[in-house]
C-alpha cells in the first residue's frame, strides 16, 4: 500500500510537470537531487549544474519559480531536497516549521537593475531623479516588476519605488510577472518602458541591447537585502549534500559572478 507521503509526492510531481515547472522530469525522473530554485537564479544555476555534471558525472533536476511559490510547495509536501531562495525570509519560515535540515548558507547576493527603453532617461543623471521626471511627464506607460507578494525581486522593486516616493505614480502602470523570469520576459515586449528586474536575468536576456540598464545599490532597498540563501530540506540525501557543497566552491562562485550575482563575502559585509 502506498503511504500518504508517497502519494503526495507523486501528486506534486504531476502538478509541477503539468504547469511546466519541473524541468526535464520525464527524462531524469530517477537521476539526481530535485532542487527548488528562485527563478532569478536560472541562468547561473543551469550553468553551475552543467559544470557539476562535467566535473562529477552527476546530474541534478532543477525547478524554477518564485521563492514564495516554492516555499509553499515545500510546505505542502513537494519532494525537493534543496531550496535556493532569493530571500532568507522564506528559508527562515521553512526552518521554523521543521522543513529544513542543517544550517542555511548565503551563497551569493542579488543585484536589482533598472531597465528603460533607449532615450527614456538621462543615464548620466541619478536614476530615481530621472525616473521621477519621466513618470511626472507621462513618458512611461508600462512598468514591469515581479510579483512583490511572493517574489523577492518584486518586493525589492516595490521597496525601491516606495522609498523614492514613486510607488503611487508607478503602481497604476504596473505589469506584474508571476516571478522574476516572467518579469524579464514582459520587459522584452514592445510597449514596456521600464522594469526593475534581477541583473542576472537581464544579462541573460540581453536587455542592455534593447534599452538602458542601470544597477541599483543594495542601499536602495535595505529592508529587502536580496541575500541568496540555500538550505537542505528533509528530503535531502547524500547526492544532495554533494551538490550543496559544490555550490559553495570557487568554481560555482565564479559562475554566479559571471551571471551578475555578488560574492557572499560582499553581501554580508
Amino acid at each position: 500500500m502506498i503511504g500518504t507521503v508517497t502519494r503526495l509526492r507523486r501528486a506534486f510531481l504531476l502538478v509541477l510537470a503539468s504547469i511546466g515547472l519541473l524541468i526535464g522530469a520525464e527524462a531524469t525522473a530517477a537521476e539526481g537531487p530535485l532542487v527548488a530554485a528562485a527563478a532569478s537564479t536560472r541562468p547561473a544555476l543551469e550553468d553551475v549544474a552543467a559544470r557539476y555534471l562535467e566535473a562529477t558525472g552527476e546530474s541534478v533536476r532543477l525547478v524554477f519559480a518564485s521563492s514564495g511559490m516554492l516555499a509553499q510547495q515545500i510546505e505542502n509536501g513537494a519532494p525537493f531536497g534543496l531550496f535556493l531562495s532569493a530571500s532568507g525570509a522564506y528559508v527562515t519560515r521553512l526552518a521554523n516549521a521543521g522543513w529544513t535540515r542543517g544550517a542555511p548558507v548565503v551563497y551569493a547576493g542579488g543585484v536589482l537593475a533598472l531597465f528603460t527603453r533607449h532615450g527614456l532617461l538621462d543615464v548620466n543623471t541619478k536614476p530615481f531623479a530621472a525616473l521621477r521626471r519621466a513618470l511626472n511627464a507621462g513618458r512611461i506607460e508600462r512598468f514591469v516588476i515581479a510579483n512583490p507578494e511572493h517574489a523577492p525581486y518584486g518586493s525589492a522593486a516595490r521597496a525601491v519605488l516606495g522609498d523614492a516616493g514613486l510607488w503611487g505614480k508607478a503602481r497604476p502602470l504596473l505589469l506584474v510577472g508571476a516571478n522574476a523570469g516572467q518579469a524579464v520576459q514582459y520587459s522584452i515586449q514592445a510597449g514596456v518602458d521600464a522594469a526593475l528586474v534581477p541583473l542576472s536575468l537581464a544579462r541573460a536576456a540581453a536587455l542592455a541591447q534593447l534599452g538602458d540598464l542601470q544597477l541599483l545599490p543594495a542601499a536602495s532597498h535595505p529592508n529587502v537585502p536580496l541575500h541568496q540563501v540555500m538550505v537542505m530540506l528533509q528530503n535531502s540525501d547524500v547526492a544532495t549534500q554533494r551538490f550543496f557543497e559544490y555550490l559553495q566552491s570557487t568554481d560555482a562562485q565564479a559562475a554566479f559572478i559571471h551571471h551578475g550575482l555578488k560574492l557572499p563575502t560582499l553581501v554580508l559585509e
